[in-house]
């Protein structure tokens, strides 16, 4: 019986053992595969964080904090749900097209600003008639969205903008801002690209003209000299801009201004190629931007690139009419101009004046550099690939000694057919161009393999990585001489 009992004893202790042993080594599996997971999240953001140019620079695109996981969807979802909401609607705004609702859109704003992760909305099936309005911070809580499902329509009267305003809506000193929706900003444009008087109000519209709907087209007469832009971003960190529709536009679209992480995607602009000066996107001073997945089709440059702007992914866009995708002109009236890190790929341009360009005027200083462009599409283009460095939008410029400078200019893949030229780089005599490479570029004349112009460079040094069709012969190689060098650092050329 003794033995027994010790048998028992010692069958129970081995097995008491047994089970500690498979439960250490489950939960250290189980830690195990924790870490992985962590070390492979971890892996992945860090991989994603910046993209790489093949130029070697990058673009802070996607930062690690745009990717989030299961969880933390499930938590901004239930957010977002919980989230208020206000509806112009709510705050006075008629949505009848005619009606003056103003003061609805600048009421609810202000009621939105005071709560984070707050959504104002604009609800489709009505249009509703806007003045010019600032939605303003730096007060307002951030994460705020502006859901546009509905179309908002500019005034036509020339009261409604005194002697002449910048801007018709204006988002100014905001952090983290999204506008989305399948909405549409109408700049109802015509009136001034006419240069013609306004229209008198319909017996309709003033029969309509009570204290408690008011029109803002009562007053006849011609449109001032400024001609604003239609949405404008000014100021601001983190902002969204997907899905909406900019028509129409008396001058750019849609501007952004001391901007820092900027996403544009899936936006339509659409106003008649000859709408003069109506800009589709236009940059300025703004850095760690993407667009992509846009169509736009205007009367000026597609996609405007101004000084200031570093850090830029344009991608998957289509383009046409207009003027192409441009870098400035930069450098006017005699000042800096500093533009880096640019990448414009997998871009189509169909009619347009221009492909891709970059425009400075004589007299200016400071540089251009680290620009790639790739995997372009041209049709009919007049002069796919551009570098002028004597742009001058009036009759007569004065020549000038002093440049922005342009250097590091990558071509890589641009293919189909222009009308005109396809390729002039005309580059400053005391400040030539540098580093260019042309890789893969096959453009044909619209005219049955017959070029109508060839290509022209004047001071364009660089390389050509592959043969090209039409030849661009004209391309000097290596680098300018150390005399003209010497000018380029006399003149602070390349000082940003």
């Amino acid at each position: 019986m003794t033995t027994f009992k010790l048998s028992l004893a010692l069958f129970l202790l081995i097995a008491f053992s047994s089970s500690l042993l498979v439960t250490c080594e489950a939960r250290k599996g189980r830690h195990h595969q924790w870490r992985k997971h962590r070390v492979a999240r971890r892996g992945y953001r860090d991989q994603h964080q910046h993209h790489h140019h093949s130029s070697g620079h990058t673009v802070s695109a996607l930062k690690s904090d745009n990717y989030i996981t299961q969880e933390d969807t499930k938590v901004s979802t239930a957010a977002a749900k919980n989230s208020p909401i206000y509806n112009v609607l709510d705050y006075g705004a008629k949505g009848d097209g005619k009606a003056d609702d103003t003061k609805a859109f600048a009421v609810a704003w202000a009621a939105a600003c005071k709560v984070q992760g707050s959504t104002v909305t604009v609800p489709s099936g009505s249009v509703f008639l806007v003045k010019p309005i600032s939605f303003a911070g730096p007060n307002c809580q951030t994460d705020i969205v502006f859901q546009l499902d509905g179309k908002i329509i500019a005034p036509t009267g020339a009261g409604a903008w005194g002697s002449g305003l910048l801007q018709w809506l204006e988002f100014t000193k905001l952090q983290r801002l999204t506008i989305r929706g399948k909405g549409v900003i109408d700049g109802q444009g015509a009136v001034w690209w006419n240069d013609s008087p306004t229209y008198n109000p319909t017996d309709e519209t003033a029969e309509n003209s009570t204290e408690d709907s008011q029109t803002v087209d009562s007053y006849s007469g011609k449109m001032p000299r400024t001609k604003p832009t239609a949405l404008r971003f000014y100021g601001s960190n983190g902002v969204t801009v997907t899905g909406i529709t900019l028509q129409n536009s008396p001058q750019t679209h849609l501007k952004f201004d001391s901007c820092t992480n900027v996403q544009v995607s899936a936006v339509t602009v659409s106003s008649p190629g000859d709408s003069p000066n109506t800009d589709g996107i236009h940059l300025q001073n703004s850095q760690d931007v993407v667009i992509s997945g846009a169509s736009l089709a205007c009367g000026d440059d597609c996609i405007s690139i101004q000084t200031g702007c570093s850090n830029v992914y344009i991608h998957n866009v289509n383009c046409g009419p207009g003027h192409g995708v441009s870098i400035g002109g930069l450098g006017k009236d005699a000042t800096r101009a500093c533009v880096s890190n640019i990448t414009v790929r997998d871009v189509k341009l169909q009619n347009t004046l221009n492909g891709v360009r970059i425009k400075t005027w004589q007299g200016g200083s400071g540089s251009v550099k680290n620009v790639m462009f790739a995997n372009i599409q041209v049709s009919e283009v007049e002069f796919p690939i551009m570098i002028d460095q004597f742009y001058c939008d009036k009759g007569h410029c004065a020549n000038k000694t002093s440049a922005v400078a342009v250097s590091g200019i990558n071509y890589v893949n641009i293919q189909g057919t222009y009308t005109s030229k396809p390729a002039h780089f005309a580059c400053s005599d005391s400040i030539p161009c540098t580093g260019v490479s042309l890789d893969t570029i096959e453009l044909k004349s619209v005219q049955s393999g017959k070029h109508l112009y060839d290509p022209f460079c004047w001071e364009a040094y660089g390389d050509l990585k592959t043969n090209t069709l039409p030849p661009i012969d004209c391309l000097m190689k290596g680098k300018p001489s150390s005399s003209i060098s010497s000018v380029q650092s006399a003149a602070g050329g390349y000082s940003c």
